[in-house]
């Protein structure tokens, strides 16, 4: 783990992956130091806005002595969803090719374990889905499409995600959902949270 000033009312938290993105906002929220007003996750980064007359170096060094043993019950508390999965997506076939697996097998890896939202980002109620199955890690197609339809289900590294609207997006498609992720009449309008653990089940 690495802090770093971030402007004038900030800290960087920069870690190893992922998993230590869920692990370090799950223990931010057990173990809140005093002096962080809020907190914003990335791929391998937290950023800690501060709140005015908070002293930078005693909150980096309370950051820096959290233990970061895995999710903790902030993890739990984020809550759970359940996505229905129709598995026709137009690159399942390349993923199965990619990972050595049949289609069949993909769909069973990726409904087969749960995954936890790490961070959002791209767009409103984009989340950036970790934990699934390690076979399932594929590159991102080598040309973006320039609109992939709303609920597409997707992989990309070791990623898994679902596209919240219509938009230009590079992953690899392997299904969709008819679940509404971004809704400005639900509080709070994302179904997708840091921390959301989330099932795939394979819908019929």
């Amino acid at each position: 783990m690495r802090v770093l000033k971030c402007a004038d009312t900030g800290l960087l938290v920069e870690v190893a992956d992922a998993a230590e993105v869920i692990a370090l906002r799950a223990a931010l929220a057990e173990h809140p130091p005093p002096g962080v007003g809020d907190t914003v996750p990335a791929a391998r980064t937290v950023l800690l806005r501060l709140e005015p007359g908070a002293d930078p170096e005693e909150v980096a060094a309370a950051v820096a002595a959290l233990p970061l043993t895995g999710e903790s019950g902030d993890a739990a508390d984020a809550g759970a969803v359940t996505l229905p999965v129709r598995y026709d997506g137009e690159d399942l076939a390349d993923v199965a090719r990619l990972t050595g697996l049949t289609a069949g097998e993909v769909v069973r890896a990726h409904t087969a374990t749960v995954w936890t939202v790490a961070f959002c980002g791209f767009a409103p109620g984009f989340g950036y889905l970790t934990g699934g199955d390690p076979r399932l890690r594929v590159p991102r197609r080598g040309e973006a499409r320039t609109r992939v339809p709303v609920g597409s289900v997707a992989l990309a590294g070791e990623f898994t995600g679902v596209y919240p609207r219509a938009s230009p997006g590079g992953w690899q498609l392997i299904g969709r959902t008819d679940v509404r992720l971004w809704d400005l009449d639900r509080d709070p309008p994302g179904l997708l949270r840091p921390g959301v653990r989330v099932r795939f089940t394979e819908a019929r």
